[in-house]
């Protein structure tokens, strides 16, 4: 790999990934943080960015764009040791990574649900309050009522009141489909499956698995972070999100052994190659299994 790789032309069936599932130079550095930076100490050489996004057509000019907006948002911050630049997640974005993380990577199968969250959102702010709410997978039987399925995990401080109700019979079908957009949301799941299950042969050029991974999560997160998981009698017939969600592990578990070493054999920071958190990796694949 060097650190000057110009801009490939996607072909074959990963421009028709990218043309299903469009990258933006920012949302494809997040999704690179989160599946390969993070776990390895969250700082990257910048030329190892370069390179990587090349590999779906992004040229360096957007990329460094990209990165400047990253650390005037508060997500990235910089450093520079001799001629090269390193960048690595602030606290307050290895927090956010590490949350979505837990979405992403979750078990297939998820816990039983016990009730119901509801947060009666505040008069002032609401606006605000709803996109607090929405990233935590809320949705919204009401401008003024969010409501998440209660699966045991804690929740982090959220505006206005929360409190729980007991679960209910199918009869609240209607209201919670609305509530979260299950019908578009159906739609991009079934998406995700026409265009990822033709990978699922195994057969993958070794060099192709790192980009093809990261596709996957990119792909998938937008998914992940906007199902409610809710349990069947909530769900419309023939509801795709199991065999999304089993679709994404198998290929995931498939990719990871290329994947993770061409990232060990050319990704750097400033204290050498990256070294993965091989306790945190093996977790990651143990759930997905």
């Amino acid at each position: 790999m060097t650190s000057h790789a110009a801009p490939a032309e996607p072909s074959g069936a990963f421009a028709g990934l990218l043309n299903a599932f469009p990258v933006s130079a920012a949302t494809f550095i997040v999704t690179l943080y989160g599946d390969v930076v993070s776990p390895r100490g969250g700082e990257v050489w910048t030329g190892n960015i370069l390179e990587t996004l090349a590999t779906v057509g992004i040229s360096e000019s957007r990329v460094r764009t990209a990165l400047s907006r990253l650390v005037a948002a508060g997500q990235l911050e910089g450093t520079r040791e001799g001629r090269r630049s390193y960048y690595r997640l602030t606290q307050r974005a290895a927090g956010a990574f590490s949350a979505a993380a837990r979405l992403i990577y979750a078990p297939v199968e998820p816990a039983p649900m016990r009730a119901w969250h509801l947060v009666a959102l505040p008069d002032e702010n609401r606006e605000a309050a709803a996109r607090i709410l929405a990233r935590h997978r809320f949705g919204f039987l009401s401008p003024h009522l969010a409501v998440l399925p209660d699966r045991g995990a804690s929740l982090p401080r959220l505006p206005g009141c929360l409190f729980s109700a007991a679960t209910d019979d199918g009869r609240l079908g209607d209201l919670l489909a609305a509530a979260w957009q299950l019908s578009a949301l159906s739609g991009r799941m079934r998406c995700f499956i026409e265009h990822f299950e033709p990978w699922d042969s195994g057969d993958v050029p070794h060099d192709a698995a790192l980009g093809l991974r990261l596709l996957l999560v990119h792909a998938y997160r937008e998914l992940a972070l906007r199902d409610p998981l809710l349990p069947p009698p909530f769900l419309p017939p023939d509801w795709p999100g199991p065999r999304a969600r089993a679709l994404f592990a198998r290929l995931y578990c498939a990719l990871s052994p290329a994947a993770e070493t061409i990232v060990s054999a050319h990704f750097m920071s400033r204290s050498g190659p990256l070294r993965p958190d091989r306790k945190r990796l093996e977790r990651r694949l143990d759930d997905l299994v």
